[in-house]
This record gives C-alpha cells, sequence and structure tokens, in this order.
C-alpha cells in the first residue's frame, strides 16, 4: 500500500538527507573518479560513428529535392568553443548565431521522376550548411554557411538551372530564428543582418554597478514561474544581450543588390505578407527580466512598410513574469500573431476571453481576429472556441480550418470555417482526446503556393482535400493518405501502409492522390525514399539508396509485444534481441530496460498500441539499442502510462502505478525465458532518468539503474513538471512522494548519474544529480555521478557520447552482467 509522505516523515528524511551530505565516506570497491574521456568498446563505437542517412528537402514543383548530409558527431575542442548565456538563449559570440554544432557538409540535388543525383558547382569549402530554404518559384536554392572557426555566417544562393553556387551575404544574425526568407516574388529575400559599425561588444570591468534587485507585491493573485536556465543576471548581462540579437532588416536581391529596412533593433521575427508589400515586425523591449527568458520579455507588434517605416502598430505586449496555475494559462493580450497566408495582407490572432485563467468560468476561452490592411477598421471575430487556440490550416476564402485544444482533459477540437464569410456558423469536423490515437483522423495535407505559403492541398476540382495520419491501431503503426470529400464529409483511402514494410506517405506529386513519394523501411531495410505510382503500388520506384548503417548488427531479431498491467491495462513494447540469439539454445539473458512515463485520462487510451513492429532496426547511441552489440537484450520504449480518469489527477497514484509498469514488464520479458530476472537493468533519460531513480527506491526488481540528465527533487520545479499542472503548495504531498531524493535511503541497488554539466532544459538542472549523488553517497548506498563538460541536456560532442557509453557498459557489466542473486542490489 503506497502512503503519502506525513510531515514528521518528511522532517526525518530531510534530516537524514542533511547529515548524509557531509559524510566523506564512499562504499567499498567504488570505481575511480577520472578526469580523463574513456572509450566504450570498439562494437559501440562503430555504433556511434556509422553514417547518418541525408536529410531531404523537397523544392515547390515537387519534381527536385535537395539532399544535405550531416556527418557524426562533433569533436569536444570544437564544442568548447566559447559560448555566452543569456536570456535563456545560447549565442555562439564569433559567428552572432544560435550556439548549434551539427552543420552539413555534403549538398546535392535529385531528380524525383527518376531518382538521378546532380551535383552542385562552386559550394564552400568546407560546407558547413546551418539550413536551407527553396525559392518560391524553385529557381533557386537558398542556404546559410555557418563557419566557426572563421567567424563566418553567410547566405549563399544555389542557382537550380546551372547548379551553381555563390555566396550572396556576409553577416547574418541567426541568435533568434533562420535570419533570412524569401520574399513571394523570389527575387528578394528578406534578411537580418549584424549591423554596420556596431563595434565589439560591451566589455565589463567585473566591478558591480550595485546589487541585481527583483520585487514583487501581494495582491497580483497566484502566478506560476517555471524554472529556467541561463537567465539575465545583472545589467552587464542585459547590455551584452542587446549587442548581440540586434539586428539590421534588409532586402537582398538575388543579383546581391541591399537595401536597409529602417534602422537596427532587437528583432524576434520579421515575416512578408503575402503579397509582400508589408512586414509583420515583432522587437523585444525593455524592461528586460532576471526571472524569464528572451520569449517573456516585453515586446512591441507592428506592421512596417518595405522601407521601414511604421504603417500600423498592432499590440505592445508588457513582461509575463508568470502565469495563472495550469497548463492552459496564457497571457493575455495578442497571441500566435500571423499573416493569412490565402490574402493578400490579413492578419490573424487568438486573444484569451478568459484572462488567460484556467480556473475562470468562461464560456468563451479564446477569439480569434482578423484584420485586413490599411488596417482602419476594426478587428473581425473569425471564431470563438471553448478552449485555447491552437492554429489554422489556411485554404482559400471558403474553407479554413480551426484547431483548439485544452490540455487538462486531452480534447481536441477541429472546426471547418469560411474566412471570407465570418458570418458563417463554423462546422464541427472532428472531436476528440489527443490520447485516442486510434481515431485520429489525420492532418491535412499542405503546400506551398506561388508566393512560398503553406495552404491546403486540394484536389484538381477543388473539391476536396487529403488527410495524412499515422493509423495508430491494435495492429500497429499503419500510416496512410485519405482523400475527403468537402460534400459529403466521407473519406475515400488512397494509400495504406501495409506489412512487411512502414511506409510513410510524405508529399503527393499530383494533383489526384496518385503519385506520391514516400519513405519505406523494414526491420531489416533502412529508411529510403520512393516514388509511388498507385497503379502499381507493390512496385515503387527507389529514388534514394541509404545503406544499412550498423551492418554488424543486421541480424537483430525485433517484436512488438503486448500485456497487461495488474489492473487490466495493455502495455506495449518492443523487445529486440542480439543477433543469432536462440532463448532455447542460449538461455536468459541480461537485460536492458529503457523508458519514459507518459500521463493519460483513460486507461483505454493509455492501453492502444504505439510504434510499428515494421521499423526498421535502427540501432542508435542514445537509447538502449546500442547494448545489443554487448550481447544484452533490449526491452526498449515499454509503455509506462500513469493515468487519472475522471477528476483523479494522474500523479495522485504516481508510485504505485510506477511500480506496477515496471513489475508487468519486468514478467514479461522472463516469462519468455529472454531475460534473467536476477539481471535486469532500467534507464532513461530526462524524465525516464527520475523514473529510474524512484523506481529504484520504491521496488528491488532491478539489479542497477542509469538515469540520464534527470530531476529526482520536485520541491526544486515547483511550479509544476511534465503534465502536472498544480504547483507544490497545492500538492506538496505529491510532489514529495514523487521525489526518489526523499527516498535515498531506499536506493539499494547501484545508480550511474550522467548529467550534462550545462544542462539547460527546464528542471534538470545539474544540481539535481549532484545532490541525489552526494545523498546515496553520505547514506551508504552505491552510485556513481558524471558531469559532462560543456554538454547540455542533450550531449553533442563525440567524445561525451563515447565516455556515455564507456561508463554505462562499466555499470552493465559489472552490476548486471557479472551479477548475482546476492551481488548488493539490495534483492
Amino acid at each position: 500500500m503506497f502512503h503519502p509522505l506525513t510531515q514528521a516523515r518528511r522532517r526525518a528524511l530531510h534530516l537524514i538527507a542533511v547529515v548524509g551530505l557531509s559524510l566523506a565516506a564512499t562504499h567499498a570497491g567504488a570505481q575511480q573518479p577520472q578526469d580523463h574521456y574513456q572509450l566504450p568498446p570498439p562494437e559501440l563505437q562503430a555504433i556511434v560513428d556509422a553514417p547518418r542517412a541525408p536529410q531531404l528537402s523537397l523544392g515547390p514543383r515537387r519534381d527536385l529535392a535537395a539532399l544535405l548530409q550531416v556527418p557524426a558527431l562533433p569533436g569536444i575542442a570544437e564544442v568548447a568553443q566559447p559560448e555566452l548565456r543569456l536570456a535563456g538563449v545560447r549565442i555562439h559570440p564569433r559567428t552572432h548565431s544560435a550556439s548549434r554544432f551539427a552543420f552539413g557538409n555534403r549538398l546535392w540535388l535529385l531528380q524525383v521522376g527518376d531518382g538521378r543525383e546532380l551535383q552542385i558547382e562552386g559550394l564552400p569549402q568546407p560546407l558547413s550548411v546551418a539550413s536551407l530554404a527553396w525559392s518560391p518559384d524553385q529557381r533557386y536554392l537558398a542556404f546559410n554557411q555557418v563557419d566557426a572557426r572563421s567567424g563566418g555566417n553567410e547566405l549563399w544562393l544555389v542557382d537550380i538551372a546551372s547548379r551553381q553556387a555563390r555566396r550572396l551575404a556576409q553577416g547574418l544574425n541567426t541568435v533568434v530564428g533562420r535570419g533570412y526568407a524569401w520574399m513571394p516574388d523570389s527575387r528578394q529575400l528578406l534578411v537580418q543582418l549584424q549591423p554596420a559599425g556596431q563595434g565589439e561588444p560591451p566589455a565589463g570591468d567585473g566591478i558591480p554597478a550595485g546589487p541585481a534587485t527583483q520585487q514583487t507585491e501581494a495582491g497580483a493573485g497566484v502566478r506560476s514561474i517555471r524554472t529556467y536556465q541561463d537567465l539575465l543576471k545583472n545589467e552587464a548581462d542585459a547590455r551584452l544581450f542587446e549587442h548581440y540579437l540586434r539586428a539590421q532588416p534588409a532586402l537582398l536581391g538575388v543579383d546581391g543588390r541591399r537595401r536597409d529596412i529602417g534602422a537596427p533593433g532587437l528583432y524576434l521575427g520579421l515575416a512578408p505578407s503575402p503579397d509582400g508589400r508589408l512586414l509583420l515586425a515583432q522587437r523585444v523591449e525593455r524592461p528586460f527580466s532576471y526571472l524569464v527568458p528572451l520569449m517573456r520579455f516585453p515586446r512591441r507588434i507592428e506592421v512596417l512598410g518595405l522601407d521601414g517605416r511604421l504603417v500600423h502598430e498592432v499590440a505592445r505586449l508588457p513582461l509575463v513574469d508568470g502565469l495563472p496555475t495550469g497548463n492552459d494559462a496564457v497571457a493575455p493580450g495578442v497571441r500566435r500573431i500571423e499573416w493569412r497566408a490565402d490574402a493578400p495582407a490579413t492578419l490573424v490572432w487568438a486573444e484569451a476571453r478568459d484572462g488567460g485563467d484556467p480556473a475562470r468560468e468562461a464560456r468563451i476561452r479564446d477569439a480569434v481576429l482578423m484584420q485586413a490592411a490599411p488596417f482602419d477598421a476594426p478587428p473581425t471575430t473569425l471564431a470563438t472556441l471553448a478552449s485555447r487556440y491552437a492554429g489554422v490550416t489556411w485554404g482559400r476564402g471558403d474553407l479554413a480550418l480551426v484547431d483548439e485544444s485544452w490540455r487538462k482533459t486531452r480534447q481536441l477540437r477541429q472546426w471547418r470555417i469560411a474566412p471570407d464569410h465570418p458570418d458563417r456558423a463554423p462546422q464541427l469536423l472532428s472531436e476528440r482526446s489527443y490520447e485516442d490515437r486510434y481515431a485520429d483522423p489525420g492532418t491535412p495535407v499542405t503546400e506551398a503556393d506561388a508566393a512560398g505559403n503553406r495552404r491546403l492541398k486540394f484536389t484538381a476540382d477543388g473539391n476536396a482535400i487529403f488527410l495524412l495520419g499515422a493509423g495508430a491501431s491494435p495492429e500497429g503503426d499503419r500510416p496512410f493518405l485519405d482523400r475527403l470529400d468537402l460534400s459529403s464529409g466521407r473519406s475515400t483511402r488512397l494509400f495504406h501502409s501495409q506489412a512487411p514494410y512502414y511506409a510513410v506517405p510524405q508529399a503527393l506529386l499530383d494533383d489526384a492522390g496518385t503519385q506520391l513519394l514516400i519513405t519505406r523501411e523494414s526491420p531489416n531495410e533502412p529508411r529510403n525514399f520512393y516514388r509511388l505510382d498507385s497503379a502499381a503500388p507493390q512496385s515503387p520506384l527507389a529514388l534514394t539508396r541509404f545503406p544499412h548503417p550498423t551492418p554488424q548488427l543486421k541480424g537483430a531479431r525485433k517484436e512488438q509485444i503486448r500485456y497487461k498491467r495488474a489492473d487490466g491495462v495493455d502495455l506495449t513494447a518492443t523487445l529486440l534481441l542480439p543477433p543469432g540469439y536462440d532463448a532455447g539454445r542460449d538461455g536468459p539473458l541480461p537485460l536492458l530496460m529503457w523508458a519514459y512515463p507518459a500521463e493519460f485520462k483513460s486507461a483505454e487510451a493509455a492501453s492502444q498500441v504505439t510504434d510499428s513492429p515494421y521499423r526498421f532496426n535502427a540501432i542508435g547511441y542514445w537509447g538502449p539499442q546500442a547494448f545489443l552489440a554487448r550481447g544484452y537484450a533490449v526491452l526498449d520504449d515499454p509503455s509506462f502510462p500513469i493515468v487519472g480518469e475522471g477528476d483523479a489527477e494522474p500523479n495522485d497514484s504516481y508510485i504505485p502505478q510506477l511500480v506496477a509498469d515496471a513489475q508487468a514488464a519486468v514478467d514479461e520479458v522472463v516469462r519468455r525465458g529472454v531475460a534473467d530476472r536476477h539481471r535486469i537493468a532500467v534507464g532513461g533519460h530526462s524524465y525516464g532518468a527520475f523514473m529510474t531513480a524512484n523506481l529504484l527506491a520504491h521496488t528491488r526488481l532491478f539489479a542497477a539503474g542509469i538515469a540520464r540528465s534527470g530531476a529526482y527533487n520536485r520541491s526544486l520545479t515547483p511550479f509544476g513538471f511534465q503534465a502536472e499542472e498544480r504547483n507544490y503548495w497545492q500538492a506538496q504531498d505529491v510532489y514529495q512522494a514523487m521525489s526518489p531524493f526523499n527516498y535515498a535511503n531506499d536506493i539499494k541497488a547501484p545508480l550511474l548519474l550522467i548529467h550534462g554539466a550545462d544542462d539547460n532544459n527546464s528542471g534538470t538542472f545539474p544540481i539535481q544529480s549532484e545532490r541525489l549523488y552526494a545523498a546515496i553517497k553520505g547514506l551508504g548506498g552505491t552510485a556513481r555521478l558524471v558531469m559532462l563538460p560543456n554538454e547540455s541536456h542533450g550531449y553533442r560532442a563525440r567524445e561525451s557520447v563515447l565516455h556515455m557509453l564507456y561508463e554505462q557498459d562499466q555499470w552493465l557489466q559489472r552490476y548486471v552482467k557479472d551479477a548475482k542473486p546476492d551481488s548488493g542490489s539490495g534483492r
């Protein structure tokens, strides 16, 4: 029976933790600290260095695609370059760009008709592509070349007819956003440049001008404030942040001619109207905040002319330094503003009608407003919604699709509206829980119009649209393409993935849905692109032939398994077994289970099958699959649902449900004879790490655990986490009971903690792992803490990833593969 922590027990645990943190003793036989990167066995190194499949970007005319190859992981020398962390943004100061390290090093073209590859001449060397974008008329391909070594941040252009590349501009500013966008005429690009004559960044002298001060006053009500990293700390930070964010907007012709647009500013975004005559601009303003990141700073939303002059001020939004409690809380005022894609120059946005507070009773939560240039008439109401606005898919004057959602109940609705006739009553097209994957009708298919704006894809006669879905079913995911008749509302299935393949439509190549670009894969065949003709669905034309990235593991067996939790909830997992393994001959194996819990509002939705048995056996380094190469069985992504039906919140019974999920998974792999009950490890990343620590504290099911970049003390995330929307003071017993830190004295199995030393993810600050490790150490448990330098929530450097695998391999070898029933795991 699970009992929430009493106040007395909380005080006792706190005292134990405080005393424990002061102890210096280490457990007997502990691995010694290391100050050098280590290499895992060669079979794990080979998985890290396996080639990645190229990325494909289809051109607007759908007869040509660009392929971009991204190489293996960068080295730590590149990842450890100077980086600024300001206002929730990580900035590479030398290039005036957002910090990133994955760039394309090969770019070429592919003819969709026959798969012929076309090479591009004149590309910069070494090639380092951060992003690319087709012109609306497909005559050009623009890309951003970022070279950290030289400090270059450039815009390049490929002339498609000649297949020649040339540099168009230097000094892009890509601190926020891509830094460039095509104008509708395909003759110019809207760019954000580093301002000329800006000078060197402001240098602080290290002498503070005074304290950093914040103040709040009673009467403002409860305001939830998530925990954020990389915030501004003082005025010197603020001035430095302004220096790197400031950009000069300009129009840049494909001939290289440049025309500046107004003065430099602190731009969050710039978007041309579909007719190309106006710009929607969003700029941040002072006062900045030491409590929240950039996206919550005060901002000004304006419409500018191409000369930079103000045409219309839409709104001035104040600092958002907190929101009402609840995941459906939003800031008041203009929200999610954009140009209407199917009109020359019309703005559309949402505004909360309940003050942004989900606890307030309201029949209408959001209104969707519309205002056309020249903005001399007041906005009209496009739609009123009973929940939160979740976006619109534009089609034409008589058809657009408006989505709304409410996270607390998981409800989605989609409405058909006529934007040119707002007096017409909207028509409800679908209403369901987003947890109910089986009932998902699919997502409307869009394509770029002549101006480059995404709009609904219609049949040639304009009487139908297309829907693309995952096709979740009791047999697993079977992606589909449907044609939806707009008059009758009836759907006709045009494509449905069939065994033994997992095939996904990527684009329609004609207006009837008979010619498709698809990807196809099977357990032993990697994902590749094909052209499919509905007249010969069994014989698609292969356009790419990407090889198997890990041929040494080609014979690994994969099975999608189903089993039940003790309360009857059906669960799903992917079971993987090493090449050549035979349960009858080889007996049970050591097993690594890797999971991530998910909250549900219904047991029925939690029981639905996920994934597909026909997907490629992708053996990557990030999850558990790599350990197939070391002779382990792997249980990947087993269902760990946490269900709270009706008025119950899922987390009110988090621990007993978590334990029941784990017990069911362990019992199933043991029943199948593939796993030894005494040699099973559990692991996870982020919320999966939180799960891992809890399972070691509350069960004796596992010989060891691996917890990467997790949070373990929920009092350090007091305004919610994951789907939990109550704050600490509303659900203190829940927060305390869910925190494995409070049960550190019950963690008996060895726990490996790995964390990026510079983790910027909200809630998973490095101190979370440091404090749990100190508690386990002080209480006499077995644990190891590995802090990876210069790494964030996901690890980027090759040395870091190799060392991560080394640590995991050593831990599993010692405490799982070589474990015995009485080896000290506490069972």
